[in-house]
């Protein structure tokens, strides 16, 4: 592949993640390499992690968050802070590696919406990758600039929602 691709899935409905991990079973299955970085999701235990560790080498999850943020960018802490620099340290060095024909940014765009990333040093990095890389970015609320970089983008509208009725999280959908 010579001209990688940015791929932006954002919204507030449901499949975000999800639509990205299908983009990158799909390449494993060509027998290409894929990291998924998780910048968000920290300790918690989902059942994309087990099912990826079959797929490895070619599949790889890595998390690097704490888990739940704030939303507000003045209501950051020093560990979160902390945590996002660090993990945008690790994977811009991912990035450059080489290594990898699909990186998967998961929930980035909300770390960028959260004042946690500095939008344009994310577009450097993106513009500077490996040609040949693919990189996808979820989350909600992508900014401006990352959707008129982005080569696909899709919008996932949340139409109705079984949390709304009261139902709560499910194992295989959820997490």
């Amino acid at each position: 592949m010579e001209n990688g691709l940015i791929i932006v899935n954002t919204g507030n409905g449901k499949g975000k993640t999800t639509a990205a991990l299908g983009l990158g079973l799909r390449a494993a299955g060509h027998g290409l390499k894929v990291l998924m970085l998780q910048f968000i999701k920290g300790s918690w235990h989902t059942g994309e992690l087990d099912a990826v560790k079959r797929l490895e080498p070619n599949f790889k999850i890595v998390q690097l968050g704490q888990g739940f943020v704030k939303t507000k960018k003045t209501e950051q802490s020093s560990e979160t802070v902390e945590n996002t620099r660090v993990s945008w340290d690790y994977a811009k060095q991912e990035i450059f590696s080489d290594l990898y024909d699909t990186i998967i940014l998961d929930e980035i765009n909300n770390v960028i919406d959260y004042g946690l990333l500095n939008v344009d040093e994310v577009i450097a990095v993106l513009q500077g990758r490996p040609k040949r890389l693919n990189v996808i970015l979820t989350g909600r609320n992508a900014h401006e600039k990352i959707i008129e970089l982005a080569d696909m983008v899709t919008e996932m509208q949340e139409i109705k929602h079984h949390y709304k009725k009261g139902i709560r999280a499910q194992k295989g959908i959820e997490f």
